[in-house]
């Protein structure tokens, strides 16, 4: 994220896509009063002003404090909630919705009073795939696929695979190169997350020379806290 703009903000949101093409992982969570808000952690220590847990608040208890950015400044900006950040997205870019332990039937209410048709859901298992897909047969997944007994599940299960990404992990190595291809001949984009891994390196030169690497083995799709960055090093691909 840049200075200024705290995660899980739409304002951070509306400042990247000025700069590249990106969708957004976002952190659903509940409120004392089961408002769902965008929150990382449990706590709302790290990222706000205030001290202790979502679910100690309210949502309109929650709006006195103010986000603040990686850095620690505190920001104009709010907490905002899943059904504003829904409607906000609408016609702009995709909000992957990452399972923050919100009930999946409240995710899927939301979803349907957004009236946002595009929508990806995180999902752990087959069977949490298969609940949405009754609620609805064309949701959109991001699936862990770190193994081919992942993969295997899920070709077991029948879980169309034109209705998912699948994350196959924060690097290549020798069995997810041919994880890879599989996916790729089923038609699946391929994540790879630099969050924890390339977006660590302490030199722009040697981040950039990362991710066009990334690229080239074959990803897809690249999961970054730095996408305003990734944008700039990708454009020549």
């Amino acid at each position: 994220m840049a200075s200024g703009f705290p995660e899980n903000s739409l304002a951070t949101f509306s400042n990247t896509l000025k700069y590249t093409e990106a969708f957004f992982e976002v952190d659903p969570r509940l409120t004392k009063d089961s408002v769902v808000v965008l929150m990382h952690d449990a706590t709302i220590d790290r990222t706000t002003t205030g001290k202790g847990k979502v679910s100690d608040y309210t949502y309109q208890q929650l709006q006195q404090f103010f986000l603040k950015d990686k850095e620690g400044t505190i920001t104009p900006f709010k907490i905002p909630t899943l059904l504003d950040a829904l409607k906000w997205s609408r016609n702009k870019t995709i909000l992957n919705l990452d399972h923050k332990g919100v009930p999946f039937e409240i995710i899927s209410n939301i979803i349907r009073k957004s009236k946002n048709k595009v929508v990806m859901m995180t999902i752990h298992s087959p069977e949490q795939a298969q609940f949405y897909l009754n609620k609805n047969p064309n949701s959109f997944f991001s699936v862990h696929i770190r193994s081919k007994k992942d993969f295997t599940k899920y070709e077991t299960a029948k879980i169309p695979w034109k209705n998912m990404i699948a994350y196959i992990g924060p690097d290549f190595n020798s069995e997810n190169r041919e994880l890879l291809k599989m996916l790729h001949d089923k038609g699946v984009l391929c994540m790879i997350s630099a969050a924890s891994s390339f977006d660590k390196l302490e030199n722009q030169a040697e981040r950039a020379n990362a991710y066009n690497k990334l690229y080239a083995e074959g990803a897809d799709i690249l999961e970054s806290d730095l996408p305003i960055e990734v944008g700039k090093a990708i454009q020549q691909l």
